[in-house]
């Protein structure tokens, strides 16, 4: 390898646990693509989100700062574009930055430092989906989910999100493809975001026929008890429905996690081409390829679906890293989505300029034989649908502590306890304990003064919304700048070539190459 900064390759599904992988011990899903990714590289089984939610992850995870810190309450709040990103940072190394596929950048700035964006988007760029903590919980807004996903998963020979991941695959390959060709010396970081296996779960049949619904498995805890269930999921329950359909049959659990396990398959099969691609042009030795989701999916258990929730389906995410000078093997200590932008900078070599960064690097976990360093604690964030309180997560060792004012303290030892069934908050035993976790929620948040930023700004962007859905409507939605003249081979290619276009000496304008 040249000395020349590593290729930075990011994958990035939609709503993907962990738990529903081969390299993290699921015995059915197949993934062969991301199993080969994670026998080459190194696997951080604790990995976690620092929101369980699409735009708060994304946001946290580009910049390096919690969702609290930059105002990314929930998906429906801009992105401020004076944030640095680590495509921001990458950028002024020196990398050429390109994104295909999903990012739900929410605001005018639709790009947050990439140079080019090959898709646009699949979910709005506006205010619309913005939450209102001073509505009663048990008056859903017309976007909440709801159990359309669940209850009809099947077949069908195109849909809306597989088409999308369809062309981020090909505008991704064809990028990587075309690198030696396009005159830029430049190491580059691509971001590759994929919307499966996001419900809705609409997947072709030769995806679907991978899997019988016969050998899908149940749940592992079934819709609990509301004498059971903890007050934040009976919320959920609520917001999108669940109680109203009463408890499903094993049959219609086994068919929407059948749709489940089969987007992951057809995820699977994208990350592949991306990978592939890579090998054909002889960049495998020379980047860094990272695979993680924005957040997990509950599929079923508690009876709850979705994410939005601190249990491990929802917040636990793969996360593996393969490329050079990282070694193969298993990280059990948790890890956290704010780690990657100080984990990149190490590994790129590249300054972050004094920017007030919420994690820790994870290079001195990817070296080879590698021992130690890491975070001692990662800590998470919801603050949108489903609470009225700002609800927050630290995991530190095998212990993981939930607190949402105005609802009993959850206190688990995921060691004794993955399923997290027993809530030690309140138990004499772990009274020290739960203790030192509420002083250090009390340190690292004002929660009263959160609760404030968040209403303000949920009662600011509401007025706003309405505002610019009055009269002439101008979206923000990302639109793909394709100039057909530039395309392929043209007449006037010399008059006006594509930016990374050399006219080669003597060449006639339209010559045949």
């Amino acid at each position: 390898m040249s000395n020349r900064q590593p290729n930075i390759l990011l994958l990035q599904a939609d709503q993907l646990a962990a738990a529903f992988l081969p390299p993290y011990g699921h015995p059915i899903v197949q993934a062969p693509n991301i199993a080969r990714l994670a026998d080459g590289g190194t696997t951080f089984e604790s990995a976690y989100c620092a929101s369980p939610l699409c735009s708060p992850s994304r946001f946290a995870m580009l910049s390096g700062r919690r969702a609290s810190s930059i105002g990314a309450f929930d998906n429906a709040a801009e992105f401020p574009a004076s944030v640095p990103t680590i495509t921001h940072m990458l950028r002024a190394a020196g990398y050429q930055t390109a994104l295909a596929g999903k990012m739900h950048f929410v605001g005018p700035d639709q790009l947050h430092g990439y140079e080019e964006r090959f898709t646009t988007d699949v979910y709005p760029a506006d205010f619309e989906w913005t939450p209102d903590w001073r509505r009663p919980p048990n008056e859903p807004m017309p976007w909440y989910h709801n159990m359309s996903s669940v209850l009809e998963a099947g077949v069908r020979p195109s849909g809306w999100a597989t088409d999308f991941d369809a062309e981020v695959s090909f505008t991704a390959t064809r990028r990587i493809r075309e690198l030696d060709r396009r005159g830029d010396d430049r190491p580059f970081f691509l971001t590759v975001s994929f919307t499966n296996p996001h419900d809705p779960w609409d997947l072709p049949q030769r995806h679907w026929d991978l899997y019988d619904d016969a050998g899908i498995d149940l749940p592992d805890v079934g819709l609990m008890s509301y004498d059971k269930a903890d007050p934040h999921s009976l919320r959920l329950r609520g917001m999108y429905g669940v109680d109203h359909h009463g408890p499903l049959s094993d049959a219609a659990l086994r068919r929407a996690r059948h749709g489940y396990y089969s987007a992951v398959s057809y995820l699977d099969e994208r990350v592949g081409e991306v990978l592939a691609a890579l090998d054909e042009t002889g960049h495998t030795q020379d980047t860094v390829v990272i695979f993680t989701s924005d957040h997990g999916e509950m599929l079923g258990e508690r009876g709850l679906w979705y994410k939005m929730a601190f249990f491990e389906n929802a917040c636990r995410v793969p996360l593996i890293v393969r490329g050079p000078g990282v070694g193969s093997g298993r990280v059990s200590s948790p890890v956290s989505h704010l780690d990657l932008v100080p984990t990149l900078l190490d590994l790129c070599g590249a300054h972050n300029a004094g920017e007030p960064l919420e994690g820790t690097s994870l290079a001195p976990l990817l070296a080879d034989g590698a021992s130690g360093g890491g975070p001692e604690s990662v800590v998470g964030e919801y603050l949108a649908e489903g609470v009225q309180h700002p609800m927050v997560m630290i995991r530190r060792g095998r212990h993981k502590f939930i607190r949402c004012d105005g609802d009993p303290d959850q206190l688990y030892d995921l060691d004794a306890d993955p399923l997290e069934l027993t809530n030690l908050a309140a138990d004499a035993a772990h009274a020290n304990l739960a203790e030192q976790f509420r002083h250090e929620t009390d340190e690292r948040w004002d929660l009263p003064e959160l609760e404030c930023r968040v209403l303000e700004s949920q009662r600011a962007r509401l007025l706003v919304s309405r505002a610019l859905a009055t009269g002439f409507y101008t979206p923000w939605d990302y639109q793909p700048r394709v100039d057909a003249s530039r395309e392929y081979v043209r007449s006037d290619a010399s008059k006006n070539p594509r930016p990374w276009e050399r006219p080669t000496p003597g060449a006639l304008p339209g010559a045949e190459p």
